[in-house]
């Protein structure tokens, strides 16, 4: 009997430990939207570095498009102030970095992962499935 609860126990430490929706700042929201990023609504996502803001998240989501079958998806709440009014993530001109509005802190587009600025971790990146035709970003 010892045996099986011991087992039980690690098997629920271990589930528990494989959750990739853990971040060490950004709460948790769950994120369940599809797009078609081929209509004219979404006509920047039509070409590769294209970005576009959605609600959703945390402090919204910006989807960007890598390449012809890979987007990107994070929450555009800072990792460093997430909580402070008018903290938001913005595609910087050059369209390679992510710049919070606030705190100035600086992350890496293909990644989320800090460049420059107060911020430790990264910011929190949402999950994305693109068939050619749908383009499903969830949590």
């Amino acid at each position: 009997m010892r045996k099986i609860v011991f087992f039980i126990v690690l098997l629920f430490a271990f589930l528990s430990s494989c959750n990739t929706t853990n971040h060490p700042t950004i709460p948790y929201r769950k994120v369940d939207f599809t797009i078609y990023p081929n209509d004219v609504m979404y006509y920047r996502l039509n070409t590769y570095g294209g970005y576009e803001y959605f609600t959703g998240g945390i402090g919204g989501i910006i989807v960007f498009r890598l390449d012809e079958w890979t987007f990107k998806a994070y929450d555009r709440s800072c990792s460093y102030d997430w909580e402070e009014t008018g903290s938001w993530i913005w595609m910087h001109p050059s369209g390679i970095m992510l710049v919070d509005s606030l705190c100035g802190s600086v992350y890496n587009i293909l990644d989320g992962t800090v460049i420059s600025g107060p911020a430790r971790w990264p910011l929190r990146e949402y999950n994305t499935r693109y068939d050619g035709v749908r383009l499903r970003v969830y949590s």
